[in-house]
């Protein structure tokens, strides 16, 4: 084993920073076909990739291969979807601390078409963590990063322990009803789940992001007047966009973790996520039998 290489759960390499992900995972299966089909037609499909995803997985497994490993905190069903689940993310360097739920663990379907846009359909209720859980909370103030995408308040003010706090736009109700200040807001200004408006909240966030996809995107620091974020090239033809935006946040939470400045941050966050949609699914189908950091 080299310098850069530990198992999961291990302590991140000198120099680099403890992230967590406290969040939800869905077993998600992702299909390609021509077109989404019209009402009432049948078609068929082929599967293209299949595993743990969601934003709360997406991001720890990206966040495990940026730092050499990531805790998740999170909640699965006693079933097949769940412990297959927390196989797969272990299996990527993915410490999964996980809270016991018993329906099962929500799974999903998404749909790639030919232009390589994706169309999802979730089956279940979500599971999300909760401060409640008989989980370790006490550890999220050990590490330098937390990306927060699913879990109550009250687990949101326990997560603000963490040296850096980044949270999606989906959960700006969570944020409001919290009360705490958050480092970095980030969503998709495509996506009307994801539209909020910081003003409404007692403290703003140090920085407020909202990603337009091939066009860039917008950001706000600490209030000021907003500023345009360049796009980054794909290194390959366009093959789906599922998971792009949990990879920018993922990417984005990291490089703050690192003491890097917004306009870099955000450049390096946009090359991984212009990356993601050269490949198959929002990571490697296959993990690589040995967990190496990645140099950024």
């Amino acid at each position: 084993m080299d310098e850069h290489t530990r198992p999961a759960g291990a302590a991140a390499p000198p120099g680099r920073p403890r992230v967590a992900v406290v969040g939800h995972v869905e077993w998600t299966t992702i299909a390609g076909l021509e077109r989404v089909p019209a009402a009432g037609e049948v078609t068929h499909a082929h599967r293209l990739w299949q595993g743990p995803a969601g934003g709360g997985a997406v991001a720890a497994v990206r966040l495990a291969e940026l730092a050499g490993g990531c805790a998740f905190f999170t909640a699965l069903g006693d079933d097949h979807a769940g412990r297959r689940s927390r196989a797969e993310l272990e299996r990527r360097a993915v410490r999964v601390v996980a809270a016991a739920r018993p329906g099962p663990t929500r799974t999903a379907v998404s749909l790639v078409d030919r232009s390589g846009e994706r169309t999802t359909v979730t089956l279940g209720e979500r599971l999300q963590p909760a401060a409640a859980d008989p989980i370790p909370w006490g550890e999220l103030a050990s590490f330098d990063a937390v990306f927060f995408t699913a879990g109550d308040a009250a687990l949101l003010r326990l997560a603000r322990r963490a040296g850096v706090l980044v949270v999606t736009a989906r959960e700006f109700a969570t944020v409001l009803e919290s009360g705490v200040r958050v480092d970095a807001l980030v969503g998709s200004g495509c996506d009307p789940a994801e539209r909020c408006d910081p003003a409404l909240l007692r403290r703003l966030p140090d920085l407020v992001v909202s990603t337009e996809g091939r066009h860039g995107g917008v950001f706000t620091r600490c209030g000021r007047p907003p500023r345009r974020y360049r796009p980054a090239h794909a290194p390959g033809p366009l093959v789906d966009t599922y998971g792009v935006g949990d990879n920018f946040a993922a990417v984005l939470t990291y490089a703050l973790a690192t003491g890097s400045g917004a306009a870099d941050a955000l450049d390096l966050a946009a090359r991984h996520g212009a990356a993601c949609t050269a490949q198959r699914g929002p990571f490697a189908a296959g993990p690589a039998p040995r967990r190496r950091a990645v140099r950024v």
